[in-house]
């Protein structure tokens, strides 16, 4: 096993996660096999393979996603219009971290 449950309960308490033991067992389960299928593509010999920078690299340029169109910003009124709680023109949240 590359993973151990206690690394995966360390993990999850750096997230702020609050798991159960079969949580906990079944992520461990789970990241081993993610791990088990990275060694896997290791093992692959990729040194005849050019490296990309990206997925469209060598396609047409009608290829792309979309246009690129600037567009006017929202503004700060619109965008805290449905804010819960908003003031001085940003939103307000509560407190997250306690520790």
């Amino acid at each position: 096993m590359k993973i151990t449950e206690p690394e995966v309960r360390y993990v999850a308490d750096l997230a702020n996660l609050h798991l159960t033991d079969l949580e906990i067992a079944r992520l461990a389960k789970d990241m081993d096999e993610i791990l088990t299928y990275m060694d896997a593509l290791n093992e692959l010999d990729t040194s005849t393979v050019e490296p990309m920078a990206q997925v469209l690299y060598q396609s047409e340029e009608t290829a792309t996603l979309r246009a690129d169109q600037p567009i006017p910003p929202l503004g700060n009124e619109p965008a805290l219009a449905n804010a819960p709680l908003a003031g001085a023109g940003y939103y307000k949240v509560p407190k997250v971290i306690e520790r």
